[in-house]
């Protein structure tokens, strides 16, 4: 497996992606060699199933590339952003399989390149069966070259780094950056309906549990702050889910389905078997991804007919927290 051999990767990376394989720093790589040869293996909740992880659950959901493009073209279009740093290669730090690159490609994304990474050996497997450019790396050791890359994503699980290690991410992020390139840290507001899922559903319902805290605006903005960025800002950014079915209740039944899968919700499918949890599921989603508006509105889970007059869409509102900042030394 691709996943736990470093060697290949790297060969792999030369033969195919030597834009990328350029950028790794030998020494880095090599002592990474060393640590999996001297370490036991660690615990890799998104591993597969025989292993106690969720990870095949969320290969599955996402085959559904487009359901999540929304938030992720924005946040590429954040990394990319007034371009100051020569590279226009893009670390995905918690990439898992590749969403995130997979996206940019279907958007037709010439402007940047991304380097799936995953401290997963599963995902990192399962990107590569995809086509996809991966190097497993943890997010606070980076493998990369002192600013060697254009922007640095850490999006999508965010909230599993340890508190304390979470401003040593930010600082190997601003230590591989070129000047001028830019910093995402994606995640979601403390007591947020997202924060609410991953507690009352998630902790309960997946085989791994759940219980990683979220970010305050400050916390986040802090830790990039701390790192020696500059011009940082956080922003609330839609990040909605989009799901499509034949008839009403089709589209209805994938979102639950699309939420269970991705958060490995097996006891509830042992509870229910598919069917039930799909149903079930989306009540629950429905019960508590509502967010109010500063007028007195709400936003909540919407079924439509989809734009394309081919069926029906639905739609699960999500807000994401974003810090962005830039490391400095670039002209403007």
């Amino acid at each position: 497996m691709i996943g736990t051999d470093m060697s290949a990767q790297v060969r792999a990376l030369a033969a195919e992606y030597p834009e990328i394989a350029a950028c790794l720093d030998p020494a880095r790589v090599a002592a990474q060699r060393h640590r999996d040869t001297e370490l036991p293996a660690e615990q890799d909740d998104f591993g597969a199933a025989g292993s106690g992880g969720r990870g095949e659950s969320y290969v599955v959901a996402q085959r559904s590339v487009l359901t999540r493009a929304r938030g992720i073209g924005r946040l590429l279009d954040l990394v990319a952003a007034d371009r100051r740093a020569p590279s226009r290669l893009v670390l995905d730090l918690l990439g898992g399989d590749g969403l995130v690159s997979r996206v940019a490609v279907l958007t037709g994304r010439t402007d940047t390149v991304v380097a799936t990474c995953d401290a997963s050996p599963f995902m990192v497997d399962q990107a590569w069966a995809r086509g996809i450019p991966a190097v497993r790396q943890r997010a606070e050791s980076l493998l990369f070259r002192d600013a060697s890359v254009g922007g640095v994503l850490l999006a999508y699980g965010s909230h599993h780094v340890p508190v304390a290690q979470r401003g040593t991410v930010a600082q190997e992020a601003f230590r591989v950056l070129q000047p001028g390139g830019v910093f995402v840290l994606h995640d979601f507001l403390t007591d947020s309906p997202v924060d609410v899922w991953f507690r009352k559903v998630v902790d309960v319902y997946a085989a791994t549990g759940h219980d990683h805290p979220h970010f305050t605006r400050d916390e986040a903005a802090g830790y990039l702050r701390s790192a020696g960025f500059e011009e940082v800002g956080t922003r609330l950014m839609d990040d909605s889910f989009t799901v499509t079915g034949a008839t009403k209740e089709a589209a209805q039944e994938e979102l639950g389905r699309y939420m269970a899968d991705m958060y490995g919700l097996t006891k509830l499918y042992a509870e229910l078997g598919p069917g039930d949890t799909h149903r079930r599921t989306f009540e629950l989603v429905c019960d508590i991804f509502r967010y109010e508006d500063a007028d007195g509105g709400h936003r909540e889970v919407e079924t439509s007919l989809a734009a394309d007059g081919g069926g029906w869409a639905v739609t699960m509102p999500r807000e994401a927290l974003v810090a962005c900042g830039r490391k400095p030394g670039a002209p403007a």
